[in-house]
């Protein structure tokens, strides 16, 4: 059962891939190899993987069924080609969907001549019907320097994926739904319950004895009870953070 507030270290995902390969994979749930009945998803969620591509390198043609796709590049360019007939480039900033329905093939590269980063996201739909699609929204195309910025709605899986930007000093509340999943992309975050009343002081935004929690790049947190009320985050020390997080219906 979900604690109210689990938080899982970057450290303990699952190591994927081997580093001859060129390329690196941190797993925070089962996946392939790695089987954890403990760990088989949160809500809607069954995979977030972080990926790691050395030029040249990549995933060959594999399928996929029945699971929405979200990528989420940090670093470099990732080369995308499927069996629908879409090949793109995605960069950094952009949101990347694939909708496998009743079955799709596709294949993952670096084809850029710097290293890759990006975050997959594999999502469970409400029903499994639907032919596959695709689309990909650019990072222009999205507001930019908001705190809290929606990049993407998912009927299909019941699930908003924000994108929050976080100031030093500057509390955010934490987007509300049943079921809450946080990704650190950047910098270091502190979060807890919301104060009970507005305050000032820097350390504004966790209730005066309340538990809160410090988080760093590649940590996550679960958010399963919306019990302790709304939920506050901030930039912790002097550099701003980046944030993903996954609004669910559970």
């Amino acid at each position: 059962m979900v604690r109210v507030i689990d938080v899982r270290r970057s450290g303990d995902r699952y190591r994927g891939s081997e580093p001859p390969s060129g390329i690196s994979s941190l797993h925070a749930f089962s996946f392939g190899r790695h089987y954890d009945p403990d760990n088989l998803r949160f809500g809607p969620l069954l995979a977030c993987n972080e990926e790691r591509l050395a030029p040249g390198t990549g995933f060959d043609e594999h399928p996929h069924s029945h699971t929405e796709i979200v990528t989420w590049v940090t670093e470099g360019e990732l080369t995308h080609q499927d069996s629908t007939g879409h090949t793109t480039v995605v960069r950094p900033g952009d949101v990347q969907h694939l909708s496998a329905a009743s079955g799709v093939r596709h294949v993952e590269r670096n084809d850029g001549p710097a290293p890759l980063a990006f975050l997959q996201m594999w999502l469970a739909p409400l029903t499994w019907d639907g032919t596959p699609a695709y689309s990909l929204i650019r990072r222009e195309d999205l507001p930019q320097d908001h705190p809290d910025t929606v990049v993407l709605t998912l009927p299909a899986a019941a699930a908003t994926l924000h994108h929050l930007q976080l100031t030093p000093g500057r509390p955010q509340p934490l987007p509300e739904a049943p079921l809450r999943y946080v990704h650190v992309l950047n910098g270091e975050v502190r979060f807890g319950p919301a104060p009970a009343e507005a305050s000032g002081a820097p350390e504004a935004g966790v209730r005066h004895g309340a538990p809160a929690a410090e988080l760093g790049p590649g940590d996550s947190a679960r958010i399963g009870d919306p019990a302790e009320g709304p939920l506050t985050l901030m930039a912790h020390g002097e550099t701003p953070a980046g944030l993903l997080v996954w609004a669910m219906e559970g």
